[in-house]
């Protein structure tokens, strides 16, 4: 048995996705908390081959995950949900040759909506690369009443 389900259970769906395969974007943390992707740097994902700067759409894809996957820390069992909307940020250029880490949590959860938010950094979490916002579909089970989270999260208001 894991010390940890949540990341164990975030390490084989990140796995098993074909654009975090090819993207290289594992799982670096995962706690109730919200959940911490990597995107290593490499060669395919640079998109000014002067400066060597990562490419807009690859730092989109893992604030995307990032944001989906964070699904996992507030669901007490895996649902699909795909994204309803998603907007970045950008607030500068990730520095070349550095892996980019994505961080994203979820805020409020209804029977049919996840609303999610998160951030992209490299060195300090403290000095973003982006923020995100993203809503994503519940199509799985539904929360019911007071079951599970009862719709709201960390004391937000209706």
């Amino acid at each position: 048995m894991t010390e940890n389900p949540l990341l164990e259970r975030a390490t084989r769906f990140v796995s098993a996705l074909r654009h975090c395969q090819v993207l290289g974007l594992a799982v670096h943390a995962a706690s109730e908390e919200g959940m911490t992707l990597v995107l290593p740097y490499g060669p395919h994902i640079v998109g000014d081959p002067r400066t060597g700067v990562i490419h807009g759409g690859a730092l989109t894809s893992l604030m995307d995950t990032a944001c989906g996957m964070a699904t996992l820390c507030v669901l007490p069992e895996f649902e699909v949900c795909p994204t309803l909307d998603l907007r970045i940020d950008y607030m500068h250029p990730a520095e070349p040759h550095k892996p980019v880490y994505g961080f994203a949590q979820c805020y409020r959860v209804t029977a049919d909506v996840i609303f999610t938010r998160g951030f992209a950094y490299q060195d300090d979490p403290q000095q973003p690369i982006a923020h995100g916002v993203g809503t994503f579909m519940r199509m799985g089970k539904r929360l019911t009443g007071t079951q599970g989270l009862g719709g709201m999260i960390k004391g937000e208001q209706a």
